[in-house]
């Protein structure tokens, strides 16, 4: 297979998975004329991302993948965890996100937090999630402009600053989101789905 559909509009995410899936195209809904916006009714990422992949899939009939990410910070009982998206109530916004994130930690010491992503493959008769993960906590303020969503005030403990402040291929090199497709791409070839 040297094709699969992508279950985002995200381009951000598009080119960060290019990266990862050199030999693959990854074309996203908008790419594949698909106008849907499927409605993410699990409790867990991992059934977010199977839900989005199961529906792509149906509409397509071609291999596709998914996945469901979300900051998850200890001292908030793992919010804003799958909601991270729509933490301020408005999808996609993220500085409204990062000003509700900042205000509800503004006096809170522990400040642990990771980034989880689940990621899924659905084709014939074939359906795959992993997971990847990162640690890291939650800054005091945003820091740096590169990356998206809540990047800025994540301080990796892997590069020692903010996913913010990092290239690409920095990021990449850690990330919860490259570490679940990474551990995709590396299952898609033990099952000989990609060479």
């Amino acid at each position: 297979m040297d094709e699969f559909i992508f279950a985002t509009n995200n381009q951000n995410k598009v080119r960060e998975i290019e990266k990862i899936f050199q030999n693959v195209r990854i074309v996203s809904l908008a790419e594949a004329g698909i106008d849907v916006d499927v409605e993410e009714t699990g409790s867990t990422f991992e059934e977010n991302a199977l839900i989005k992949a199961r529906e792509i899939f149906k509409l397509t009939r071609r291999p596709t993948l998914s996945d469901d990410s979300g900051l998850m910070v200890d001292a908030l009982g793992g919010r804003p965890g799958i909601y991270s998206a729509r933490y301020a109530g408005v999808h996609g916004d993220s500085a409204a996100n990062n000003k509700k994130l900042l205000g509800e930690m503004e006096n809170v010491q522990n400040r642990k937090a990771h980034f989880v992503s689940a990621v899924a493959f659905v084709c014939e008769g074939e359906e795959l999630v992993v997971t990847g993960r990162t640690e890291g906590e939650i800054l005091r303020e945003e820091c740096g402009d590169a990356g998206f969503g809540f990047d800025p005030l994540f301080y990796s403990y892997d590069l020692r600053k903010s996913f913010g402040c990092a290239t690409m291929d920095e990021k990449n090199s850690v990330s919860h989101r490259a570490r679940a497709f990474n551990k995709m791409k590396e299952l898609l070839k033990e099952k000989n789905i990609i060479s």
